[in-house]
């Protein structure tokens, strides 16, 4: 009788639906399990019985069910407003911040050095592509920021439970090489606003060793909440858009050349030279590690997820505020190609030689020399065309710009490394210890670079490459995103839409296809078309089109477009511990249903 009344008082606390395992790609039956509490507490045992998992683990899986993740050390709570409001100011105000902080990957000192190339390569002519690029980040960003909100967990998290062990190690490592390519930009470009603001007295090394150490500075804000870093984010956003904002006023482009290359989809006598500089815009704006930081960001609100309608609402705020942080990011953007494109578009080295000539108290007039070819433009030299053209004032109002592009970027590029690192590895160091680790990892090949480069000067070509590795990262990003998304089974009544899924797909394609031709075509520039060369490529180019493949497999496995093959290395997870608390009323059961659970108890130990 003792035991009968001890399992009884263990049944009523605790009260759960086990649902059989549902494939990924078959989003029709139900979700994965849920365990309800009289207290109306929801957790998810990711397909673990509660009756056969041992208390030490219960307790454990109570305590990690939803995203464990203490990066973000303070929450910021949405107000509640009047029910029937079609649009709250002040839930906006609430739900802003994230989108600024995913915008500043669109503003690093990579995009500001494509952009400036894009002017001066193509004048106003590929401003459409700028946009274009702007249009499909959002969208993208947009599935991002879903996750995030709907599952709760971010997408290196996702990741983690939904891919076999090898293959999620592989995909950590091609995330971690795009973040370490987007962090030598951005280091290199902070390194040389340093370097211009100190008129060469802080040397490039320097300059890197600087921006590592205030970063770990102002990573550690938001110990004091994280309203204060997103405020310190807005202010570097602010010093952008006025830096960049100023060079513009000053230049004075033709307002109607800019708009006319905004939005009119053609590129007139154009050859090789800007189709190659169109594919660089693309590449230079949607970043890979990008995609991870966001759905990560999104968890810094309050959000009831045990509410469908406040999931809801934080997916159309989050969107709306993505969409006008993205605004914001493409008018500073405009802001730069417009200066060059009227100030270098078809200039010699020779004439801008000439003007720094006439120009006294230039601190490096020699960056140019005396030939008549095009001007190959880079930060530094744009930094040093605009101090011959203008003045020392925009010289130096040019490299505060690229400084808070720098700083900012390399902020979030930091956060993003450890949301990574946490994600896929499930690390649970001190939060001082990760950023160490992942600042680490970034800040050596940036250092190696700034050392072997001796000098600004020698820098030029890099951007390029960096921006190269980055491209071919970018379906390690694209790819599961669209998994996740379009799985029910993750994603519940929020997955994406059939007709969505094609135009990410599609989308997706087009963008991976020109960043695949952009990279051949930087190997051939650089390397030639020698057979050995193309050899010793072949390895590592059959390795990476396999894994490709093999994401794209899950990816239509996810979609419901092909069914799921058999085996270890192709088998999804059966307790995918990704719950949906919204679901709470609906599945839960009342008192004298306790004997249909035990019979699903009983199921699922069958499984």
């Amino acid at each position: 009788m003792t035991m009968n009344r001890d399992r009884d008082r263990a049944d009523s606390r605790r009260v759960a639906i086990m649902i059989p395992y549902e494939p990924l790609d078959n989003p029709s039956a139900a979700s994965s399990a849920h365990l309800i509490t009289p207290a109306g507490e929801h957790r998810d045992y990711g397909g673990v019985s509660p009756t056969e998992m041992p208390e030490e683990q219960e307790n454990n899986t109570l305590k990690h069910s939803e995203s464990d993740d203490d990066l973000i050390e303070t929450r910021v709570e949405i107000p509640d407003e009047p029910d029937g409001a079609f649009f709250s100011f002040n839930k906006l105000w609430a739900f802003t911040g994230p989108g600024f902080l995913m915008s500043i990957a669109y503003l690093d000192p990579g995009n500001i050095e494509s952009d400036l190339q894009s002017g001066a390569i193509a004048q106003y002519k590929l401003l459409w592509v700028l946009l274009a690029a702007h249009i499909i980040g959002l969208l993208l960003q947009r599935l991002s920021a879903r996750l995030g909100v709907v599952t709760g967990k971010h997408m290196a998290e996702v990741a983690h439970e939904v891919y076999p062990y090898v293959p999620r190690v592989f995909l950590w490592i091609m995330i971690e090489i795009a973040i370490i390519g987007s962090d030598m930009q951005e280091v290199i470009g902070t390194a040389i606003a340093f370097y211009l603001l100190s008129n060469g007295a802080i040397p490039l090394f320097a300059g890197v060793l600087i921006t590592m150490v205030d970063t770990f500075t102002f990573l550690f804000l938001d110990k004091y909440g994280f309203r204060k870093l997103e405020f310190l984010f807005a202010a570097l956003i602010t010093t952008m858009a006025l830096s960049f904002g100023y060079e513009f006023f000053v230049v004075k482009p033709d307002i109607g050349e800019v708009a006319k290359g905004m939005f009119i989809p053609w590129c007139a006598d154009c050859g090789r030279k800007e189709f190659m500089q169109a594919v660089s815009v693309v590449g230079a704006v949607i970043m890979p590690h990008n995609l991870y930081l966001h759905s990560a960001l999104v968890k810094s609100r309050r959000i009831d997820r045990t509410k469908k309608k406040a999931v809801e609402e934080a997916n159309f705020y989050y969107f709306v505020e993505s969409g006008i942080a993205l605004f914001v990011s493409f008018i500073i953007n405009v802001f730069v190609v417009a200066v060059f494109a009227h100030g270098l578009y078809n200039k010699t080295n020779q004439q801008v030689k000439e003007t720094c000539d006439a120009r006294p108290g230039i601190p490096d007039r020699t960056v140019f020399p005396n030939n008549t070819e095009i001007v190959e433009s880079d930060i530094y030299t744009a930094g040093m065309f605009l101090g011959c053209e203008f003045g020392l004032v925009a010289l130096y109002v040019w490299a505060v710009g690229i400084m808070a592009a720098g700083q900012s970027s390399t902020m979030t590029g930091t956060y993003a490394g450890q949301f990574v690192m946490d994600g896929f590895l499930k690390m649970k160091w001190p939060r001082w210890q990760r950023v160490l680790v992942t600042r680490a990892i970034a800040i050596i090949p940036t250092l190696t670079v700034a050392l072997v480069a001796r000098g600004v000067e020698n820098l030029t070509g890099m951007n390029d490459f960096l921006n190269c590795i980055q491209m071919l990262q970018l379906p390690f990003a694209l790819i599961p995103v669209i998994t996740f998304t379009s799985s029910e089974r993750i994603m519940h009544e929020f997955r994406i839409s059939r007709a969505f899924q094609g135009f990410a797909l599609g989308m997706s394609a087009v963008v991976i296809a020109i960043n695949l031709y952009f990279f051949t075509d930087y190997v051939t520039s650089n390397l030639g078309m020698y057979w050995y060369v193309w050899l010793g490529l072949s390895v590592p180019a059959t390795a990476y089109t396999l894994f490709v493949s093999y994401l794209v497999y899950f990816c239509l496995c996810a979609t419901g477009l092909i069914e799921p093959r058999e085996g270890a290395l192709f088998a999804t997870n059966k307790h995918i511990k990704i719950d949906a608390p919204w679901r709470q009323q609906a599945d839960s059961p009342d008192p004298a249903s306790h004997a249909i659970h035990n019979e699903a108890y009983s199921h699922t130990e069958q499984l």
